[in-house]
């Protein structure tokens, strides 16, 4: 039987604490459906007024946890009170509102340029504090999108890159538990408390695997932890080559013994849950359906946390995470103040490059993401070919920032949906895509030149056009990964064309997937029937 694992950290309290290890990234705040106790959630397209409630949330919120603290905790908390006071930060973020940021946006970038000087400081001390202002970001973020922080089970061992004051100040220690911290620093303010409220703490492990619940040891008396057996350190992602996504080498196969992968769509983070990793992968996960307002949007460590969610529960199956989709029909609240989404059809990735924001933030999140899973990212609405030269760019460097930050990340594949005939009838101009999913719901649209809500009366009068287009498009993808994401897909009916256009990946509703399965195993690759069929 294997050894347990022990790792060597550094001690910044002093102690030992043994139970079963939680997750930091994957902390999920309730919703206030899951909450009844908590109030909806403040209209963000609110502007500055929105963002000053938010700020006097935050200041109560850190005022009650200052109520009987020792003096120690109650100069933190007034240190963190004393910055959101601080009416420089106001200007700051007020001058990027002129700019025509969003409130949510300008206050996160205004924010993370904070961050950032901190981390680049020589002085430990000084890089120690900018956790403290990242706590601060991420609870007026909280507080505009009604989801204060969650705490986290008594006793737990509490594990992730770093931890926030304010967290450790609103959890009850008095069960026991400690703290290893993958970075960190003895010279942090949650050093400090967990010093002064004797809960042993270790800092400088460098990031390791757990799952939720395992037994974990932190021994802040030597500055180790140990883990149970097949405990591993996580290498860095140099050494984690991606594996491209149709390299999987599915079960199922046609008639004639041609080898299809099936994959699901994923809409409701609620889905994932119920993805069997034995049986399929993501061949679309919608990201914008994970979100309800702006300021889920502006949160990178929430979407960190559910895609994270979505890769480990595929393990070893590829996944496809399409990017913020909105605009249109799709709105998200918070962005009603931008005219352009009414009047000139700004969605999609027009929208992403319109408000690098948005884009930044998401782009974060998926290459933290990226390292713990087979991660694809996917563009809506691609029109031309510079559109994924521009969002590649962003990608470099955010991934700089992250490099620079210590934050473990990889970039991922990067590739296009096919949903504007514009670019299916192109895919060939097309190069820094790296792999092309057709999205059959807007081609379709836009083929008949239909209203969204009049699309599914005319699907099938188009369908022809479509399968049509397709095929034609296949041809010029120079031998790319392609596949097929939109509701043609779940449909028995159609799948004699679609395989006679050359369609080998194909991803459905769950729900359609047995279905589409038992179709495809009675079709030859060229869509003809089986023999006896």
């Amino acid at each position: 039987m294997a050894e347990p694992l022990k790792l060597k950290a550094k001690s910044a309290s002093p102690g030992i604490a043994s139970g079963p290890a939680f997750l930091a990234e994957k902390l999920k705040a309730p919703s206030a459906a899951e909450r009844p106790d908590v109030a909806p959630a403040p209209r963000i397209a609110g502007g500055f007024g929105a963002l000053e409630k938010a700020i006097d949330i935050s200041i109560s919120e850190l005022e009650h946890l200052a109520e009987g603290a020792d003096a120690e905790s109650r100069d933190i908390i007034d240190f963190q009170i004393e910055v959101l006071r601080d009416p420089t930060i106001a200007e700051a973020t007020g001058a990027r509102m002129q700019a025509d940021e969003n409130v949510v946006f300008a206050w996160v970038a205004t924010l993370d340029a904070y961050i950032g000087e901190l981390e680049a400081a020589d002085e430990e001390q000084m890089r120690a504090r900018a956790v403290d202002i990242l706590d601060i970001k991420n609870r007026v973020l909280g507080a505009l999108a009604g989801t204060p922080i969650a705490d986290f089970p008594p006793g737990s061992v509490f594990i992730g890159k770093d931890m926030e004051p304010s967290r450790f100040l609103a959890h009850d220690w008095s069960k026991g538990g400690g703290i290893a911290l993958f970075a960190g620093s003895t010279a942090g303010h949650v050093a400090l408390l967990a010093r002064a409220k004797s809960v042993p703490m270790v800092v400088g492990t460098g990031r390791f695997s757990a799952a939720d619940g395992d037994p974990v040891r932190v021994d802040g008396d030597t500055g180790a932890v140990v883990l149970k057996a097949g405990g591993m350190l996580i290498p860095a992602p140099a050494q984690t080559p991606a594996r491209d996504m149709q390299t999987e080498s599915g079960e199922l196969r046609t008639a004639d013994g041609v080898p299809i992968l099936l994959s699901i769509n994923i809409n409701d983070p609620a889905d994932i849950d119920a993805l069997d990793p034995a049986t399929a992968g993501v061949g679309l996960m919608r990201s914008e359906f994970s979100f309800t307002s702006i300021a889920d949007a502006a949160n990178e460590e929430r979407q960190l946390a559910i895609y994270r969610r979505v890769l480990e529960q595929a393990g070893d199956r590829p996944v496809t995470i399409r990017m913020l989709d909105i605009g249109g029909d799709k709105p998200l609240a918070g962005l009603e103040d931008l005219p352009a989404l009414s009047t000139s059809g700004l969605r999609g990735i027009r929208l992403l490059l319109a408000r690098p924001e948005i884009a930044s933030v998401q782009a974060r999140a998926l290459l933290r993401a990226a390292v713990f899973g087979r991660l694809s990212v996917m563009l809506p609405m691609v029109t031309f070919p510079d559109e994924i030269d521009r969002m590649r760019e962003i990608f470099r460097e955010e991934a700089e920032k992250l490099g620079r930050r210590s934050l473990l990340h990889r970039m991922p594949p990067i590739g296009m949906m096919v949903e504007v005939p514009a670019a299916a009838l192109m895919l060939d101009k097309f190069g820094s895509a790296a792999f092309f999913s057709f999205g059959t719901n807007d081609l379709a649209q836009y083929l008949a030149a239909s209203a969204r809500d009049d699309i599914d009366a005319d699907a099938g009068k188009a369908a022809p056009a479509v399968l049509r287009l397709i095929a034609q498009a296949v041809k010029l993808t120079s031998g790319k990964p392609v596949s097929i994401c939109g509701d043609m897909a779940g449909n028995p009916s159609y799948l004699p064309g679609l395989l006679a256009a050359g369609l080998r990946h194909f991803s459905v509703a769950p729900a359609r997937r047995p279905a589409i399965r038992s179709a495809i195993i009675g079709l030859n690759a060229d869509g003809t029937r089986a023999a006896g069929e």
